[in-house]
């Protein structure tokens, strides 16, 4: 199993969603999140001041997925969250060693 881990710009987030529901994946953890990378931030312009926005807004998405689902999630995110534009997000891929659905006590891949 995996956890497919995605920091993208709030607004792909509907896009994203639609594209992993298309391919079958049945949940996922949204998180509001702040940050940033190569473009350490930008300059805003608020009633005439200029002022410096250090950590931009971003979205996390985490998705539990099994080891054969996993590149096509990739391929899902990287398809949907692409704007060719600088802050497009990272996707990170983890293994999971154990998952466990609470409600019933399924574990690993009848846990997702």
């Amino acid at each position: 199993m995996k956890l497919v881990m995605a920091i993208i710009k709030p607004f792909k987030l509907d896009d994203v969603r639609e594209a992993l529901t298309g391919i079958g994946v049945e949940g996922l953890t949204v998180t509001e999140v702040k940050g940033y990378g190569r473009q350490k931030g930008q300059t805003e312009v608020y009633r005439g001041a200029e002022y410096a926005v250090n950590f931009l807004p971003k979205v996390k998405i985490e998705i539990a997925v099994t080891a054969e689902m996993t590149e096509q999630v990739v391929e899902a995110i990287l398809a949907t969250a692409n704007t060719n534009k600088i802050g497009d997000g990272k996707i990170f891929v983890l293994d999971v060693s154990k998952a466990v659905r609470i409600r019933t006590g399924e574990t690993d891949a009848d846990a997702i």
